[in-house]
């Protein structure tokens, strides 16, 4: 088995909408997740968590805001990157928000 690392990407005004969620919101959006990793099964080695934004640095070590939109990750295993595209394809994190999207990286042992 192959792992992958797979990132949640969403627009800042996505993140700013969980701010305002009624607990209702919240708990049908948490139900969705856990059934997504219910039928994902074993292929989930880490569910992850949220990431809030955090700083970047460069050679220079000042640390400013990064400015990406990655909001999530996961860490998953598949016998191939398809096999895996398949398990993602009705990932509740793709119809959260327009413009949200997961992105997939192959794991390289090392």
């Amino acid at each position: 088995m192959q792992k992958f690392l797979v990132l949640y990407h969403a627009p800042a005004e996505a993140m700013q909408s969980m701010s305002t969620a009624t607990q209702e919101e919240k708990e049908a959006g948490m139900a969705a997740w856990m059934g997504w990793k219910e039928r994902a099964g074993d292929a989930v080695i880490d569910f992850g968590s949220p990431l809030m934004p955090g700083e970047i640095t460069g050679a220079d070590g000042n640390f400013s805001p990064e400015m990406n939109e990655i909001t999530g990750y996961s860490i998953m295993q598949a016998n191939s990157a398809d096999e895996l595209k398949g398990m993602l394809a009705d990932h509740p994190h793709l119809g959260w928000w327009e413009g949200c999207k997961v992105e997939v990286k192959p794991c390289i042992p090392m």
